[in-house]
């Protein structure tokens, strides 16, 4: 599947921040305290709702034509792009077995002290992407 590109409206929040509204997908909402946020809020709400219809074998609409949205008062359009296949990879929990290979004497301390392994590996995996440049 390609990009999709879904027109989201975002709404000024009476507390500061902004709400977000997909008109082609009225069960789609989030918010956000700041534009970034919001904006990446409605990339996470708006995967969540294209997959949910996906695994449910619900209709994925058609994104509507930008000029075909109606834009409130205090609210602006955004075209929010979406990736399906990056956003089910980045989702994807289906655990992958690896095999690898530690001294003796690590493992022995490490399973008396009741260490998960799986666990450690995943939380240092995590750090380690988190922390590329």
């Amino acid at each position: 599947m390609k990009k999709l590109f879904y027109p989201a409206l975002f709404h000024k929040a009476e507390d500061g921040g902004f709400w977000v509204s997909f008109p082609d997908l009225p069960e789609c909402l989030t918010d956000g305290d700041n534009m970034d946020q919001a904006y990446e809020m409605a990339v996470d709400a708006l995967g969540l709702a294209l997959t949910s219809r996906e695994g449910e074998k619900d209709l994925i609409p058609t994104p509507s034509a930008p000029d075909a949205i109606l834009v409130e008062p205090d609210s602006f359009l955004v075209i929010i792009e979406f990736d399906m296949a990056a956003y089910k990879k980045k989702t994807n929990s289906r655990a992958v077995k690896k095999t690898l290979s530690i001294p003796e004497w690590l493992n022995e301390e490490a399973t008396a002290m009741g260490v998960n392994f799986s666990q450690v590996l995943q939380e240092a995996l995590i750090e380690k992407l988190q922390a590329r440049p």
